[in-house]
C-alpha cells in the first residue's frame, strides 16, 4: 500500500493492531498489495465554539481530544483522508497545525485541500422565518462562525488544486424535484430567501488527486446538515435527503455541471441512515444502489457490541453503523458516513475503526469523535 510507512512510531504501531486485528475479522487478510490505495472519511469533531480556538487547542499539545484524534488518523494510515467537521481559516492555518502533529505521529500528509465552506456564511436573510436575520441558523450552514464545522482533504497524493470544482454555491431551488418547505402552498419563509438558499450545508466538491501513472482520482465530498431541528415545516429534514440525492443527479448527469469520468470515489457524512434514524433515507438508498457506485459495506465488531437501548427497533445491520448515540432521546448508532468507490474500481479491504472495549485504541476512538473513521481499500486503475 502506498500510505504504508517505516516512520511510524512505536506508539502508532501498538495503536495499529487493532485496526489490523478488526480488519481480518471484517474483511479477511489485511496485507494489501502495494498497488492499492487506502481511502478513509472521519467526522473528528475538530470543531470550537469561537474562531481559532481550534488553532489554539491543536498548538498547545495537551488537548485531550485532538490527541485522540491524531491517533485514530495516524492508526488509519489512508492515502487520501477528508475530515469533515473541522473548523476552517482562510489560511488553513489550524489543518497545517493538525499535519504538523499527524506528522510527528508518522502520518505524514503533504497535501492539504479545502474551499472555504458554507457553514457559518453569513446570508444576511432570515433563512428560517424566525423573524431575526444572522443568527447561526441564517448562515448558509448552520455555523456561529464562518468556517465552524468545515471540511478538509489531507493527502499522500499531490492534488490538483487548479482542476477542483466547488459546487457548493448551487442553489437548493434549482434541484430538480427540491423538497423545498412550504406554507400553505408557498414557499416558507418566501420566494426571496430560495432565491439565495444554498443547497450544501456545508459544501459538495470534486476534488482530483494525482495517481501515480499520471491519472486522476476524483474524490467527491460532502458533509450534509442534520434532518432534525429544523421546525415544523421539516427545513432541515428536506435539505438533508437534498443534499445526497444531489450526488445520485450529478452521476446521472442531470445537474448543469458534468459529472467527472472514473476513477472516482464518493465520501463524506451523509448525516443519513437508509433504514434507521430520522432522517429521509429514501435518498441514502438510491445512492447505494447507484449504478455508477459500489458499496464495499465497511463494519466493524466494535459497532456491535457497542448497540445500547437507544437501538432498539432498529433494522439495520449494527456492524455497518459509523456513529455513536447514546444519550437520552438520542438516535442510537446509525449508519452516516461512507466511502464509495466508482462501480469499475476493484475493492480489496473495506471497515470501520470501531475497536472493541479494551483495544488499545478503543478510548482514544471514543474519545475523539461519537463518529468513527471509515475507509476502503481500492486496487489503483
Amino acid at each position: 500500500m502506498i500510505a504504508r510507512r517505516a516512520l511510524v512510531s512505536a506508539a502508532c504501531l501498538a495503536l495499529l493492531w487493532p485496526l489490523w486485528a478488526g480488519a481480518a475479522d471484517a474483511t479477511g487478510p489485511t496485507d494489501a498489495p502495494a498497488a492499492t490505495l487506502r481511502l478513509a472519511t472521519y467526522n473528528a469533531a475538530l470543531t470550537r465554539r469561537g474562531p481559532g480556538l481550534l488553532l489554539r487547542d491543536t498548538l498547545a499539545g495537551n488537548d485531550a481530544q485532538v490527541a485522540a484524534v491524531v491517533a485514530v488518523i495516524a492508526a488509519a494510515d489512508a492515502d487520501v483522508l477528508l475530515l469533515t467537521k473541522v473548523d476552517w481559516d482562510h489560511d488553513l492555518v489550524a489543518l497545517s497545525a493538525l499535519a504538523d502533529l499527524l506528522e510527528a505521529a508518522g502520518a505524514p500528509y503533504p497535501h492539504r485541500f479545502a474551499f472555504p465552506p458554507n457553514a457559518g456564511m453569513r446570508s444576511g436573510l432570515d433563512l428560517t422565518g424566525d423573524g431575526r436575520v444572522d443568527t447561526a441558523d441564517d448562515a448558509h450552514g448552520y455555523g456561529r462562525f464562518p468556517g465552524e464545522g468545515g471540511m478538509v482533504l489531507l493527502s499522500r497524493l499531490p492534488v490538483h488544486a487548479a482542476a477542483a470544482r466547488d459546487f457548493s454555491a448551487f442553489l437548493w431551488r434549482d434541484l430538480p424535484g427540491a423538497l423545498l418547505p412550504e406554507r400553505e402552498g408557498r414557499l416558507f419563509p418566501s420566494e426571496a430567501t430560495f432565491a439565495a438558499q444554498r443547497l450544501s450545508s456545508v459544501g459538495h466538491w470534486d476534488v482530483p488527486v494525482a495517481l501515480p501513472d499520471g491519472g486522476y482520482l476524483h474524490v467527491l465530498a460532502w458533509h450534509a446538515g442534520p434532518p432534525v431541528f429544523g421546525g415544523p415545516h421539516e427545513r432541515n429534514l428536506r435539505r438533508n435527503h437534498d443534499e445526497t440525492r444531489f450526488w445520485s443527479l450529478f452521476l446521472d448527469g442531470a445537474l448543469p455541471m458534468p459529472p467527472p469520468d472514473a476513477p472516482f470515489v464518493l465520501m463524506g457524512d451523509a448525516n443519513l441512515d437508509p433504514v434507521d434514524g430520522d432522517g429521509i433515507g429514501t435518498a441514502i438508498k438510491a445512492l447505494l444502489a447507484h449504478p455508477r457506485l459500489q458499496d464495499p459495506e465497511p463494519r466493524s465488531r466494535g459497532a456491535v457490541l457497542a448497540q445500547g437501548p437507544n437501538d432498539a427497533g432498529h433494522r439495520g445491520d449494527p456492524a455497518l453503523d459509523t456513529t455513536h448515540w447514546d444519550r437520552p432521546r438520542q438516535p442510537g448508532n446509525l449508519r452516516v458516513d461512507y466511502v464509495l468507490p466508482a462501480a469499475g474500481l476493484e475493492v480489496t479491504g473495506a471497515g470501520v475503526l470501531w475497536p472493541e472495549p479494551g483495544a488499545p485504541l478503543a478510548e482514544a476512538a471514543a474519545a475523539a469523535s461519537r463518529h468513527r473513521l471509515v475507509w476502503v481499500d481500492i486496487r489503483l486503475p
